[in-house]
């Protein structure tokens, strides 16, 4: 399913949803679902007071609609198959290889930072253990083992 399509979809049922309120705001004013359901007094139909409802929820439903449209156009999702090399992980982009930050940095909304994780950081500064030396990087200081 494309973002359009899956677009289309949302908005169909945020659609269908209001519609569903309309109908049920004009059956209440119709029907006087209170007084069927609970035994209340019996009220007018009011017309004025239906169809200000209605233009009240049409516009809600217009406003969310709009708002929807907008937050989907800024949601960046990667779909399908990515060739990925099982040793270096750089992904195949038509006939280059390119690294998977680079990939997903030009294809979404997301930023890479670097950091090590406790495995990685055992199994290539393992060595530095016992040591009070400590290993910097632009985003943090190893000290900690």
């Amino acid at each position: 399913m494309t973002k359009e399509e899956f677009t289309k979809k949302i908005i169909k049922f945020e659609c269908w949803g209001f519609l569903i309120i309309i109908v049920i705001l004009w059956l209440d004013e119709i029907l006087d679902i209170p007084a069927v359901v609970f035994g209340g007094q019996a009220t007018p139909i009011n017309y004025t007071e239906s169809l200000f409802e209605t233009v009240l929820v049409v516009g809600l439903a217009t406003l969310v609609m709009i708002m929807t449209r907008q937050l989907l156009e800024r949601i960046q999702y990667l779909e399908g198959i990515l060739p990925v090399c099982m040793f270096c992980k750089k992904i195949r982009k038509e006939d280059q290889w390119v690294p998977i930050e680079n990939y997903i940095r030009d294809h979404s909304a997301a930023e890479f930072s670097h950091s090590l994780c406790p495995d990685c950081r055992e199994e290539h500064y393992g060595y530095l253990k016992g040591s009070k030396e400590k290993i910097t990087g632009p985003m943090e200081t190893i000290s900690k083992f």
